[in-house]
């Protein structure tokens, strides 16, 4: 009987790792023998499986650390070995003494140096492949007609579903006089451009500026919440163009009396409508207790009445909540309990299932206040190097 060719035996190997259940599964046949971590490292097969199995969820970067997720969460031993293979440091990445990551996507993070209006360093690493992209300034001549009054951050989002897995977009959104403007970073052109519209925030109507720079990122929109007590900001990165939906009937829909609107995210739910997660405290008890109120509204329309309420997740009293980050069919919430008289927060990072509403703790933190934010970090630490 003639031996099978080669390329054969390799594709029933793919189909064979294909069905493996998890990402960890995948990790441990990969050391079996050098055939099997060529097949499945390679970018092709993992994205195959990305398409079958989603990323697993690994931990969360603040500051110069990453909190792997903890027992019992199923991607606990993942995360330990991926935590002491990464460096979360930075300290590969030249051109600046200390990087502050601003934001975390696709395995990749993004970072930060000087905070200098126009003359920011910018770079994008891979912290387990040790690679980065330092990222050019935006030009002079792009910020020399610009007045900025407030600078709401930098976001890293996708270029688009055909693209090269290595490229991305650097997302920076800000205020300059009465004008909403984002700048963009294109890592396939290396160039910085500016959106061909802007924003007018010159409404007196409009409120909470500093909520903007908390967004949420869906299918290549971001979206910002509680901007107006009625309006859903939302920027397309695909054409770069700015759009509002209306919002005000969500509230309408939350029966608590003494209800406060925290705070408004997008979510990953439903295909082809906007759903959202809308933290609620409610004041009228001794003991504030929060909610999260689940609301939906199918084929993106105009009219707030086309808003439906799905649930109300009562969380755990006792603790104090606020929204950390969304992705992937997960909403997450930092708890607290108290503060310490040194200024210290005792903090819990839970996740809310989108679909299920099922609550799990997934890992502890204690840091200084509450003025950095948390970013989930998503991956396939099989992958090849991400940049």
């Amino acid at each position: 009987m003639a031996t099978p060719a080669p390329h054969f035996v390799d594709e029933i190997l793919e189909e064979i790792f294909l069905r493996l259940p998890t990402p960890a599964e995948l990790a441990r046949a990969s050391t079996a023998c050098p055939r099997f971590h060529r097949i499945i490292t390679d970018r092709p097969f993992l994205r195959r499986f990305r398409k079958l199995h989603p990323p697993p969820l690994l931990g969360f970067v603040d500051g110069s650390r990453f909190l792997p997720v903890q027992a019992p969460h199923p991607s606990a031993p993942l995360a330990r070995a991926f935590a002491d293979a990464a460096d979360f440091t930075y300290s590969f990445v030249p051109g600046c003494s200390r990087w502050v990551p601003c934001d975390a996507r696709d395995g990749r993070v993004l970072l930060r140096g000087s905070i200098t209006y126009s003359s920011t360093k910018l770079a994008v690493c891979d912290p387990l492949s040790r690679r980065y992209v330092l990222l050019p300034l935006i030009p002079k001549e792009m910020t020399a007609q610009q007045h900025c009054l407030a600078d709401f951050g930098h976001k890293l989002a996708t270029i688009g579903k055909d693209e090269d897995e290595t490229s991305f977009k650097v997302v920076w959104t800000v205020l300059c006089g009465s004008k909403l403007m984002v700048f963009v970073y294109n890592s396939v052109t290396t160039e910085w451009s500016t959106s061909s519209s802007a924003f007018s925030v010159a409404d007196p109507s409009w409120q909470n500026l500093g909520n903007l720079s908390r967004s949420s990122y869906l299918d290549g929109c971001f979206y910002w919440g509680s901007v107006w007590e009625d309006k859903l900001l939302v920027l397309d990165t695909r054409n770069m163009e700015f759009s509002t939906i209306d919002s005000g009937h969500i509230m309408q829909l939350v029966d608590l009396p003494g209800k406060t609107w925290c705070f408004s995210s997008a979510v990953d739910g439903t295909k082809g409508a906007v759903e959202m997660f809308t933290l609620v405290s409610d004041q009228d008890h001794a003991e504030p207790s929060f909610h999260l109120c689940h609301t939906i509204q199918q084929n993106n329309g105009e009219s707030s009445d086309e808003w439906k309420l799905k649930s109300i997740i009562s969380l755990p009293l006792g603790f104090g909540y606020c929204t950390v980050d969304e992705a992937e069919g997960f909403m997450f919430l930092l708890r607290n309990r108290e503060l310490q008289p040194a200024g210290y927060v005792e903090d819990l990072i839970i996740s809310v299932e989108v679909k299920t509403s099922e609550l799990k703790n997934l890992c502890g933190a204690t840091r200084f206040h509450v003025d950095r934010g948390f970013h989930s970090y998503f991956g396939f630490p099989l992958s090849k190097p991400s940049l």
